[in-house]
């Protein structure tokens, strides 16, 4: 990876690579993965200075973290000890792999946690949040069962997820919030209105996801994509007809750019991300060395004020058509109320 400062999760959380390795697609949503090539992946990772693997317990349920746990044991020590570990919780899944809920209940916080132990094949979790908010839950006491993990030592810092200023601001009054996680790219920026400003208010960092939109501004997704049965972005209103041919114009007039600036336009995507603050951690998809490769290329890529204003004028606030998911997964959104 190219030298770049660390950054620091929160006034309190831990140092990480600038950016962070999401490994959800090695174990679902976006249709087959290929076992050797994501621990090769994960490997690389390592290699290159990314420190921060960010995985859900119910990614493949609990699929996710045994690939990362094997990634761990066969890497080499030194790489082994400098990889941090994001897990997220309370996904209740069903056996076909139907989402049938969430549960932030404190005894069930702990039991995921046990679980999570196990398949990672640690001793501790560096950073541990519930997926979305247990509507029948109050935050405080989610996040009072995990500073209890924390006393333990099971786990080391408190991160939320997807969650709106409201709930940010409940759990901070509990307990030293490391980081929020939730999707941030040049098309979805709904954080900017009043979540951002919060969790700065607070000290609270932010991990980002959906950089790339789940591949729909990498440049490298066609207008004639067929997605598996199995792919998430089957269903997701951005990938679907008129509006994936808007969004594909917007990638269109983001190539123009990155072609004049002799970068990827994932590369430029992404380095957008990491010009919005040294609070903001971009999560990278990558499933292949290769994808992983370009990613860390944006690390090279500097954006200064005329590239961001020609950027922004390319793909304004709220340009993308579709929202980020379908109307059952927006319902369970705190951060979209």
């Amino acid at each position: 990876m190219t030298t770049q400062t660390p950054r620091t999760l929160g006034t309190t959380g831990p140092q990480v690579s600038p950016l962070g390795l999401g490994c959800m697609g090695m174990s679902a949503l976006y249709g087959h993965a290929d076992r050797t090539e994501s621990i090769a992946t994960i490997h690389a990772a390592l290699e290159a200075g990314v420190t921060l693997l960010d995985t859900g317990d119910f990614y493949g349920m609990g699929h996710n973290e045994m690939l990362i746990g094997e990634a761990l044991r066969s890497a080499p020590a030194a790489r082994r000890e400098q990889a941090l570990t994001s897990v997220k919780f309370g996904a209740l899944r069903g056996p076909d792999g139907s989402w049938i809920g969430y549960d932030g209940r404190p005894a069930a916080v702990k039991n995921f946690a046990a679980y999570s132990l196990q398949r990672l094949g640690v001793d501790h979790i560096d950073v541990y949040r519930i997926a979305r908010l247990d509507p029948d839950v109050p935050i405080e006491e989610t996040v009072g069962a995990i500073s209890e993990l924390i006393e333990q030592g099971y786990v080391r810092h408190v991160g939320l997820s997807e969650v709106g200023a409201e709930t940010i601001r409940r759990a901070a009054a509990v307990a030293p919030i490391a980081d929020l996680q939730i999707e941030y790219s040049l098309i979805s920026r709904g954080i900017e209105e009043s979540i951002l400003p919060t969790t700065r208010e607070l000290g609270i960092s932010v991990t980002a996801y959906g950089v790339l939109s789940r591949g729909l501004i990498s440049g490298h997704l066609g207008r004639d994509r067929q997605f598996a049965a199995d792919d998430f972005r089957q269903h997701s209103p951005r990938f679907q007809g008129e509006n994936l041919r808007h969004n594909l114009d917007l990638v269109e007039a983001l190539r123009k750019i990155a072609e004049q600036k002799g970068v990827s336009v994932a590369q430029l995507a992404i380095a957008w991300v990491l010009s919005r603050g040294d609070d903001i951690v971009p999560l990278i998809g990558a499933r292949s060395r290769e994808r992983l490769a370009e990613s860390l290329g944006a690390l090279d890529v500097v954006l200064d004020a005329a590239d961001l204003a020609v950027i922004e004028e390319a793909v304004p606030a709220g340009a993308a058509a579709g929202e980020r998911y379908a109307a059952a997964q927006m319902a369970h959104l705190d951060s979209e109320r």
